[in-house]
């Protein structure tokens, strides 16, 4: 697995902060559920992700909780996320042996990729996010060095324009890039989502790669899903943007698109397999693990 090992930190504590407010530092909650799951993922004897500082975010932002109801796909989301951070790990991976020695996180929160990975060398990393989350990430790295040849964040908002903001971070257009959009995209509205993915592509040179988790729009009214989209939008939080063709879609911005067949990977089987009783095929395909490569 491309991880380096750490010695686990402290757990965060659990108890009164466990369903209270997001703290002030401009986190997403989708960040500290996806730091959650890997934090709780870091006691199991045979991690699939190792990000030894999740429960360092979580402690650092006296936070514990995680998405609201207590659905079965609530009960799943977990799993989910440490299956799709290893899927997406793997990809950048495969894709930095390729020859993407760029790397751009677009909308990067809690993201340690740039620390916990194997890197082949020479690899950049640039982490797209708001300057607020990325303060509180450096806060609570405190100085660790990062496992790629360099690191470099761009303190922007990452559904905005952030064109300009990268290229002077020292990105090149000129050479491959592996993109990847983990969680980003779906929160966003469609025209917003249309407009990063054509500067990911504009800067994209031959080569280059993506990786992005699509919302299946067939799925979202589903009895599996349809409570948990209502739950969620207590917090303000909505899947905007959903896609019933994401090959199609991808394929029209300059893509060519291939969605994962999630139960052809083994540890996919082993992790998600307590709830199969639960999965309809609607259900099992509610997110499309989505990865392409440059087509122009």
């Amino acid at each position: 697995m491309p991880e380096t090992a750490r010695p686990q930190p402290p757990s965060a504590p659990a108890g009164p902060h466990a369903e209270g407010p997001v703290p002030s530092y401009g986190l997403p909650r989708v960040a500290l559920w996806t730091a959650a799951a890997h934090a709780a993922e870091c006691g199991r004897d045979s991690p699939y992700v190792l990000d030894p500082w999740a429960a360092d975010f979580l402690h650092a932002a006296r936070f514990g909780g995680g998405p609201p109801g207590d659905g079965p796909l609530q009960r799943l989301l977990p799993d989910w996320a440490v299956v799709r951070t290893r899927f997406f790990d793997e990809h950048l991976a495969t894709a930095s042996r390729s020859g993407c020695r760029q790397v751009v996180l677009l909308g990067a929160g809690l993201d340690t990729r740039a620390y916990r990975l194997h890197w082949p060398a020479g690899v950049h990393v640039f982490e797209i996010e708001a300057p607020a989350v990325l303060e509180f990430k450096d806060r609570v790295l405190d100085g660790t060095g990062p496992t790629c040849g360099r690191r470099s964040t761009v303190g922007v908002d990452p559904a905005g324009s952030w064109a300009e903001d990268l290229l002077a971070a020292g990105f090149d257009p000129r050479r491959p890039t592996a993109w990847l959009a983990e969680t980003l995209l779906y929160h966003l509205q469609p025209d917003a989502v249309t407009s990063i993915v054509g500067a990911m592509t504009e800067l994209s040179a031959p080569g280059s790669t993506f990786g992005a988790e699509c919302v299946n729009a067939e799925a979202a009214s589903t009895a599996f899903v349809a409570p948990f989209l209502e739950a969620l939008s207590t917090t303000g939080i909505a899947w905007h943007w959903q896609l019933a063709d994401p090959e199609g879609w991808w394929a029209e911005q300059g893509w060519e698109a291939e969605v994962a067949d999630l139960f052809t990977l083994p540890y996919v089987i082993r992790r998600l397999s307590p709830y199969l009783p639960l999965l309809t095929e609607a259900a099992a395909k509610c997110a499309f693990l989505t990865t392409g490569t440059l087509t122009k």
